[in-house]
């Protein structure tokens, strides 16, 4: 019988594997990979290369999963939201995802507050 957590840690080491497979194409490495409770963010990233995506994520479909996984993975290479960040955002995502990358950036609603 699978329990709940064992589910859970399953589905998380199943994400951060998708974490660096997308970082091999990126061409980035992360120092760590972390998952853990974010009220307000899908993800962050540090300068010191860390990356940490909000464990509710992973609930979420899988196309926007890589979004925001490559999201946070091009911040290791371009700091900020300008014009070489979105460039590189869509030779992974074409136009037709916009909407999606849209959502990957937002802020997302405080739940359960």
């Amino acid at each position: 019988m699978t329990t709940r957590r064992h589910q859970t840690t399953s589905s998380t080491t199943e994400f951060k594997k998708r974490v660096q497979t997308w970082a091999r194409r990126v061409r980035v490495r992360p120092t760590q990979v972390r998952v853990q409770p974010m009220a307000r963010k899908w993800a962050s990233c540090s300068r010191q290369g860390w990356v940490t995506f909000a464990c509710d994520l992973l609930a979420e479909p899988r196309k926007f999963q890589d979004h925001v996984i490559v999201h946070e993975l091009l911040h290791l290479k371009v700091p900020n939201h300008g014009k070489l960040f979105r460039s590189l955002l869509r030779a992974h995502f074409p136009v037709e995802r916009k909407v999606s990358m849209e959502r990957a950036v937002e802020r997302r609603p405080v739940r359960g507050v």
